[in-house]
C-alpha cells in the first residue's frame, strides 16, 4: 500500500524573482539531469547554426573573387567549399535532433514518475479535493507540454540568440552604417515578444485548465456509462462535453490568433528590414563603401534573420503554454499531503491488536467535523460494530486506524504505540480494510486476490477464496482463478465483487480487521455464508465492522452508535437494546416489515430485540 511520508525529491533551483522564470528553472532541472546528452544536444545545435551561418560569408566571398579574377576555379572552390560546410551542417542537425529528442523523452519519463509516486505519496484528504481527470490531464497533456520546451524549446531560443549575436556581429565588422539599419528592427520585434508572452500565459493558463475539466467530464462518462444510458442522459452528457471543448477550442483560438497576428508582424517587419537594407546597401556599393559580394551577403544574412525574427514569437508562445503546464504540475508536486510520516519512525512488529483511541477529533476542514472527542478502548480479539446513520462518522473513523485521515487532535495507539511514531507501511501490513467502495482491477482474479501479496502461492489464494465464499463460483469458471475480469470487475456481480475484496485482505492475515459495511451489497444468503466464514478468521484479531444487520451487531463485543461525529451509545448488544435510544430503534426498524404482519409475527420481532 501507499505511503504518505516525505515528497519526491524535486529538482532544486536558485531563487528567482519571477514565478515563471523559477518554473522554467525548475523543469529544466529535469533535463540537466541527463546533461551529457544535453549539452551533446546544445554543441551539435551551435556548430550546425554555425555552419549555416558561414555560408552567405562563403557565398559573398566568391562572388568577390569572381568578379575581381574571373577564374572559374575559384567558383568551383567556392562551391565546394559550401557543400561541405552543408553537409557538416546537416550531420549536426540530425545529431541535435537525435540528442534533444533523448533528452526531453528521459526527463518527461521520470516528471511523469515523479508525479505518478507523489500521487501515491498523498493521503485521502488530497484526494478527496481533486478530480480524476483533472490529475489525468496533468499527467498528460501538461507533462507533453513540458517535454516539447525541453526537447526543442531550449534549443531554439538558443539559436535564436546565437544567430542574432553572430549574425549582429558580422553585419557590424561588414559595414557599421549598414549593420545599425538592420538591427535597429530587432529591439521593436522583443517589445511586440514580450507583450504576448504575457497575453499567451494567461490565455495558455486556462486552456490548460479547460482540457483538465474536458478529460473529467470524459472520465466520468466513461465511468459512469451504464448510469448515462439508464436514465437516458446521453444528450445531457453531450452537452456537458461539448462546453468543455468548446471553450477548449476558444481560448486554443484565441492564442493561435494572437500567435499568428504577431507572426504576419514579424514577417511584415522582415520585408520593410529588407527593402531597407536594399536601398541603403546600393547606395554603399555604388559609393565604394561595400562590395557586391558583402551586398549579397547582407541580403542573405538579412533572410536569415527573419527565421530567428518570426521564431521569437513562436517560441514565446512556447514558453507560456511550458509555464502554465509547469505550475501545474507544481502545484501537485509541491503538495504537503496530511499524513506525513515522521523522520525518527520506526516499524511496527507484528501487533497483537490493542487499539485505542483517545479523545480522537477529525476536522476535513474549518467547518466539517467528522468525528469530535472520540474515546474507547479495543482490546485484542474484540469485535467492535459501528452504527450510526449516513454522514454519522463510521468509515472516518475507522480510516484513522490505518492513517487514511489523521486526527486533528487526540491520538490513536495500537498496543500503547502511537500510530504517528510508526512507518505507515508497517502499521497497514497489521490492518486489513475491506472497503464499502469495492475496488477490483482490470487483472485477473488470482492477480486481484494477490494484490497485496504478489508472491502468494495459488494454494493460499483459494484459502482466502474459500473464507470468503468465492472458490466454489471461481472454480465453476473455465480459466478458473485465470479468469479476466473487465475494467473495475465489471463482470462480476457486487456480491463477488465484495467477496473478492474480502479474500483479498484475508490473504494478508493481519491481526486488525476493519471492514467497512463490507457486506452491504450482498444478500442475506450470502452475508450468512460470509460472516460463518468469517467466524473463525476473526478468532484472535481485533475487528472493527461498519454494519446495521442485526446479525453482525449481536456478534460484537462492543458497539458504539455514532451521531453527528459522537458516540451517544456504547456497550454490548444485550446492554443497547434495552436502553430507549438510536440502537433499539434501529433494530425494530430492520423487523417493521414482521411487525406489520400477523400477531405471531408480532411477537416474533418483539422476542427477537429482547434476545
Amino acid at each position: 500500500m501507499a505511503k504518505e511520508e516525505a515528497e519526491p525529491p524535486i529538482p532544486s533551483s536558485r531563487p528567482s524573482a519571477h514565478p515563471g522564470a523559477k518554473t522554467l528553472l525548475r523543469l529544466t532541472g529535469y533535463g540537466w539531469r541527463h546533461k551529457w546528452p544535453m549539452l551533446g544536444s546544445l554543441a551539435t545545435m551551435a556548430l550546425a547554426t554555425l555552419a549555416g551561418i558561414a555560408i552567405p560569408t562563403l557565398l559573398g566571398t566568391s562572388v568577390d573573387e569572381a568578379l575581381e579574377t574571373g577564374l572559374r576555379r575559384n567558383l568551383i572552390l567556392a562551391g565546394g567549399a559550401i557543400l561541405l560546410v552543408s553537409l557538416i551542417r546537416g550531420v549536426m542537425e540530425y545529431a541535435e535532433s537525435y540528442l534533444s529528442e533523448s533528452v526531453s523523452q528521459r526527463a518527461a519519463f521520470e516528471l511523469r514518475n515523479d508525479f505518478f509516486k507523489k500521487l501515491q505519496h498523498l493521503s485521502f484528504g488530497f484526494h478527496d479535493k481533486h478530480q480524476t481527470g483533472n490529475l489525468m490531464s496533468r499527467a498528460t497533456a501538461d507533462v507533453e507540454a513540458v517535454r516539447g520546451f525541453l526537447g526543442h524549446g531550449i534549443l531554439k531560443w538558443l539559436r535564436i540568440v546565437l544567430m542574432l549575436g553572430t549574425i549582429s556581429f558580422l553585419l557590424m565588422s561588414m559595414n557599421w552604417r549598414l549593420g545599425l539599419v538592420c538591427l535597429a528592427f530587432i529591439p521593436i520585434v522583443a517589445t511586440r515578444s514580450t507583450t504576448m508572452f504575457f497575453r499567451l500565459k494567461k490565455l495558455w493558463s486556462r486552456r490548460q485548465a479547460e482540457v483538465a475539466n474536458m478529460t473529467t467530464v470524459l472520465q466520468e462518462n466513461l465511468t459512469g456509462v451504464r448510469v448515462v444510458k439508464a436514465f437516458g442522459a446521453g444528450r445531457h452528457e453531450e452537452k456537458r462535453f461539448q462546453q468543455r471543448a468548446s471553450a477548449v477550442a476558444e481560448n486554443s483560438y484565441a492564442a493561435a490568433s494572437i500567435s499568428a497576428l504577431r507572426g504576419a508582424q514579424m514577417s511584415l517587419l522582415v520585408g520593410l528590414a529588407t527593402v531597407v537594407i536594399v536601398w541603403v546597401g546600393g547606395r554603399e556599393v555604388i559609393l565604394h563603401n561595400l562590395t557586391t559580394g558583402e551586398m549579397t551577403a547582407f541580403v542573405l544574412y538579412m533572410a536569415m534573420l527573419a527565421s530567428p525574427i518570426r521564431g521569437i514569437a513562436s517560441a514565446a508562445a512556447g514558453i507560456a503554454q511550458t509555464v502554465a503546464a509547469g505550475q501545474r504540475l507544481f502545484e501537485v508536486l509541491d503538495a504537503r499531503s496530511p499524513v506525513r510520516q515522521s523522520k525518527g519512525a520506526r516499524d511496527l512488529p507484528k501487533v497483537a491488536g490493542h487499539v485505542k483511541f483517545d479523545n480522537v477529533s477529525l476536522d476535513y476542514d474549518s467547518s466539517k467535523h467528522a468525528v469530535r472527542n472520540i474515546s474507547f478502548e479495543a482490546k485484542p480479539g474484540q469485535i467492535v460494530a459501528l452504527l450510526g446513520a449516513p454522514g454519522s462518522g463510521k468509515s472516518s473513523l475507522v480510516h484513522m486506524i490505518p492513517r487514511f485521515y489523521d486526527p486533528s487532535s487526540g491520538r490513536i495507539t495500537v498496543d500503547d504505540v502511537d500510530t504517528r511514531d510508526v512507518t505507515l507501511e508497517s502499521l497497514r501490513k497489521n490492518t486489513g480494510i475491506v472497503l464499502q467502495d469495492v475496488f477490483v482491477f482490470g487483472a485477473t482474479i488470482r492477480d486481484n486476490i494477490a494484490y497485496g501479496m504478489r508472491d502468494a502461492s495459488l494454494e493460499r489464494i483459494e484459502e482466502a477464496a474459500k473464507v470468503a465464499q468465492l472458490h466454489d463460483w471461481v472454480d465453476s469458471l473455465p480459466a478458473g482463478y485465470d479468469t479476466w475480469v473487465g475494467e473495475r470487475g465489471i463482470t462480476l456481480s457486487g456480491g463477488q465483487r465484495q467477496r473478492l475484496a474480502i479474500a483479498r485482505t484475508v490473504l494478508l492475515d493481519p491481526p486488525i480487521l476493519i471492514l467497512d459495511d463490507s457486506t452491504s451489497s450482498v444478500d442475506v444468503r450470502t452475508e450468512q455464508q460470509i460472516q460463518k466464514a468469517l467466524a473463525d478468521v476473526i478468532k484472535g484479531r481485533t475487528t472493527f465492522v461498519v454494519a446495521h444487520r442485526m446479525s453482525t451487531l449481536r456478534k460484537a463485543d462492543l458497539v458504539l452508535v455514532l451521531d453527528r461525529g459522537r458516540i451517544v451509545e456504547s456497550g454490548s448488544h444485550e446492554d443497547l437494546r434495552t436502553l430507549n435510544g438510536i440502537y433499539q430503534r434501529t433494530l425494530k426498524l430492520q423487523l417493521q416489515p414482521q411487525e406489520s404482519g400477523t400477531p405471531e409475527r408480532r411477537e416474533t420481532a418483539d422476542q427477537a430485540v429482547r434476545s
